[in-house]
This record gives C-alpha cells, sequence and structure tokens, in this order.
C-alpha cells in the first residue's frame, strides 16, 4: 500500500494550442513526407539503398513534382517519423500512415519521434569528431529547456554559453581536460588528427568555443528543419510544437523523479522484482523514475538483458516497463523478434505501441508464439505466484481444450515446459486430468512421443 497522493494532471503551459491544432501543424512539417510515404507504400520495390535507390529517387521526383532533394529529405523523414517501414526491398505503410488523418495522437507521436531524431534530420559538420557531435546532442535537452522556459526569443549567445557549460560538465563528469588556447593536444590525438580523423580543434580555429559555435548553428538548424524553433537575426524561439515536446518532456522528468518504493538506485533485475507485488499504477510511476535516472540506451540494454534470463517473471514486467519507455525503445524491440524467447513479448509490445487495444494484441502472435507465451507466463506463476492461479492460467490457453494444449506445449520446445507441467499436474484438483498433465511431462522429459 502506499500514501501518496495523487498528483494532479498537468496542463500545458498558458497560450499552448489544442491538440487538433498541434496535429494540423505537425501534418504540416512531414506533408511531404506522407506523400512520398504513400507513393512508397504502392510503388512496386522503391529500394533501401541510403537514402533511396537512384531509379526509385527518379521515379518518385517525377510522379511528385518534387526536386531529388525534397524526395531525399522526405524519404527519410517517412522513415524516422514511422509513416513506412522497410522489409526487404519493399516499403510498407506505417501504422501511422493508415491512421494519419483519423488520429491526432498518431500525427503527434510521429513528429515527436522525427523530433527525437532531429540530429539524424540534419547532417552534423564535416570534419567533427564523433565525440564531439555525441556530446553536442547530449547537451541540446538543456538549451531546449531555456527556449521553453523563456517562451519567447533567446539570443544565440546565451544559447551558446549553456551549451559551453552543458559539454564543459560532461568533460568533467567522463574527468577530460578540456583543450583550450594554448594548451598543446596531447600527442596520440595530434598523431591521430588525420584525414580520416580530423582534430576538432583545428577544424575550428584550435578553441572549444569555436567548436561549441559551429555545433549550436548545427543543432539550431537541425531543430529547425524538424519544425521544432524557429531562427531569426541572431536569436531561436520555439515554435508551439516545439515547446510543447519540450514541455511534455520536462513534465515525464518531474513525475520520473518521484519515486514511492525507492528503486532508482537498484539494478534493472531488483527493480523489477521491487515492483512485482505492485498494481500497475505506482508499478509505472516506479519505472518512470528508474527510467528517468538513466540514458535511455543504457535503461533500454539493462531491460532487454534482464528479459533475455531464465526468470519468466522478469521477462514480463521488463517488457512492462519498455512500455513507460515508449518510440524511443522501439528500434531495440524489433531487433529483438529473431530471438525466440522474447520474441511473442516484442510482438505485443509493437502491436500496442502501434495503436492496437491490448486486448487484441494477442492476434498479431502466431498459435506457436501464443502457446509458447502460455508457457513462460506458467512459468512465472509457478515461481512466484500462488497455485490457484497457476489453476487458473488454464483458462487463458488459446487451445481450448486440455488434451490439445497438452499437444502443442510439448511440440513448443520451451525450456521449461516439464517444471510447468509437473507443478500443474501438482495444483490441479482435478486427479484425471492431473494424471494426464503427469504423463505429458514425462513424455517431455523422456523425449517420448
Amino acid at each position: 500500500m502506499t500514501t501518496r497522493r495523487t498528483r494532479p494532471a498537468p496542463r500545458p503551459p498558458e497560450g499552448t494550442p489544442p491538440r487538433a491544432e498541434l496535429a494540423r501543424q505537425a501534418r504540416t512539417v512531414l506533408a511531404d513526407a506522407v506523400r512520398i510515404a504513400h507513393w512508397a507504400a504502392g510503388a512496386p520495390g522503391p529500394g533501401t539503398t541510403a537514402p533511396l535507390a537512384a531509379h526509385a529517387l527518379e521515379r518518385a521526383a517525377t510522379a511528385l513534382e518534387l526536386s531529388p532533394a525534397q524526395v531525399r529529405a522526405g524519404w527519410d523523414r517517412a522513415r524516422l517519423a514511422g509513416l513506412i517501414e522497410l522489409h526487404g526491398d519493399t516499403a510498407r505503410p506505417g501504422w501511422r500512415l493508415r491512421a494519419w488523418d483519423r488520429d491526432d495522437s498518431a500525427v503527434l507521436r510521429g513528429w515527436v519521434a522525427l523530433f527525437d531524431a532531429w540530429s539524424l534530420v540534419h547532417a552534423a559538420p564535416a570534419g567533427i569528431e564523433a565525440g564531439a557531435v555525441a556530446e553536442a546532442v547530449e547537451a541540446v535537452p538543456q538549451v531546449l529547456s531555456l527556449l521553453q522556459l523563456s517562451a519567447g526569443p533567446v539570443t544565440v549567445p546565451a544559447l551558446l554559453d549553456l551549451l559551453g557549460q552543458r559539454v564543459a560538465e560532461l568533460h568533467e563528469e567522463r574527468c577530460e581536460v578540456p583543450l583550450g588556447p594554448g594548451r598543446p593536444a596531447p600527442a596520440a590525438t595530434a598523431a591521430g588528427a588525420t584525414a580520416d580523423r580530423p582534430d576538432p580543434a583545428a577544424t575550428t580555429g584550435g578553441t572549444d568555443a569555436d567548436l561549441n559555435a559551429l555545433l549550436l548553428d548545427w543543432a539550431l538548424e537541425g531543430l529547425a528543419a524538424v519544425g521544432a524553433l524557429t531562427l531569426g537575426h541572431g536569436h531561436a524561439t520555439l515554435t508551439p510544437l516545439g515547446n510543447w515536446a519540450v514541455w511534455v518532456k520536462l513534465e515525464q522528468i518531474c513525475v520520473a523523479a518521484q519515486s514511492p518504493a525507492g528503486n532508482i538506485e537498484q539494478s534493472a533485475a531488483d527493480m523489477l522484482l521491487g515492483c512485482a507485488r505492485l498494481t500497475p499504477g505506482p508499478a509505472r510511476d516506479e519505472y518512470r523514475a528508474w527510467l528517468a535516472a538513466r540514458t535511455v540506451g543504457s535503461a533500454v540494454a539493462e531491460l532487454l538483458a534482464v528479459a533475455r534470463g531464465q526468470d519468466a517473471l522478469l521477462r514480463g514486467l521488463a517488457f512492462e516497463a519498455l512500455r513507460v519507455v515508449g518510440a524511443p525503445a522501439e528500434p531495440e524491440v524489433r531487433a529483438v523478434l529473431a530471438e525466440p524467447s522474447l520474441r511473442p513479448y516484442a510482438l505485443l509490445w509493437l502491436a500496442e505501441y502501434e495503436g492496437n487495444d491490448p486486448d487484441d494484441a494477442q492476434d498479431v502472435l502466431s498459435r506457436e508464439e501464443a502457446t509458447w507465451l502460455w508457457v513462460d507466463t506458467a512459468a512465472a506463476v509457478a515461481d512466484h505466484g500462488e497455485t490457484g492461479l497457476l489453476v487458473r492460467h488454464l483458462d487463458t490457453a488459446v487451445q481450448g481444450t486440455v488434451p490439445a494444449l497438452l499437444d502443442e506445449v510439448r511440440a513448443v520446445g520451451h525450456p521449461r515446459t516439464v517444471q510447468v507441467l509437473v507443478a500443474l499436474a501438482a495444483a490441479h484438483p482435478d486427479p484425471a486430468l492431473a494424471k494426464a498433465v503427469r504423463r505429458a511431462a514425462f513424455q517431455v522429459h523422456t523425449g517420448g512421443a
């Protein structure tokens, strides 16, 4: 139980347009991407070479009366916003494209996905080390926070000062000594400043300030390219879309910082175990708090590592936590579809992420995948639940009859099949059914038919 007070639903800052208007603006930003997505979805084999096969580029430019550069940009945006998905050499419409004209939430989620990928939309300056670019990307949220809190134009020098401070903090956290005027570069760095890996200090005139100014210009141009801000003479201003997106992210951080059960500093496995007996609402609060204390990439990797373990309960809870992560976890979740132990969970996660009703999400599973998931869930119940739950779990099987279930359970090859059947036989009150389940367990154990 918890005595934590319910937090009232936050309201956007005064002057924020209603969601319908924000969605209209997002549709405007992505108009070319939507046109190209519709074209690609109906075109035979548009190709997958980066960014688009040459012959397909020419066809699209002619059909849509756009320049090749506009087609390339629209193609990249359509992929980043989830409007199209590539399957081999075939482009298929993403769920957002199908919902584009009727679902404002789908539109806003698509635009936020593009907003999060701004550094991919606008190429980084040539000759800058990847580490410096990554630091700029990591510092941009502070720049956006200043723009959002200022509620109006902010001068470029003020943004540059904040970016420099944040980059310096990152250097300090990593125990790095920044280069500065008059400070020679370490011999290893100087020796490595070849044509393949230019020295950023040399590229920008030898000072961190020059490098930061170049990276700030790049970041502002990239954010402007996705419709998050507008650039004036010496200043930048968030658009209504950008202002709303930054506010949403700041609000999520504020909510996540409250951890009623105190699991923020725990490992993913310990955090999930700590949430196992919480009701869904408080558990999600814990997930958010734990996620807010980590970078998205490391948190998703740690959750998936736990999901690959032997504890089926933690596997299911890990994907519940990944539901809280949302869009940033999508690529990693798609990547585990090839792993049999994670595939059913990943398919359900993606189905719900793509807007399917949770009650209907099971329809995306094949009969074999549903059976595998039934065994995995039964293993979690056997390890952590009560015997009555294991008996009631029989009713959730898709087979409809116990003999059919046992036949398919034997064939599915789950590593916990024997243990699950033995536990079920011990728990079930019907002697005849328990005997049939024990016989199935014996057959699996001995490899018999």
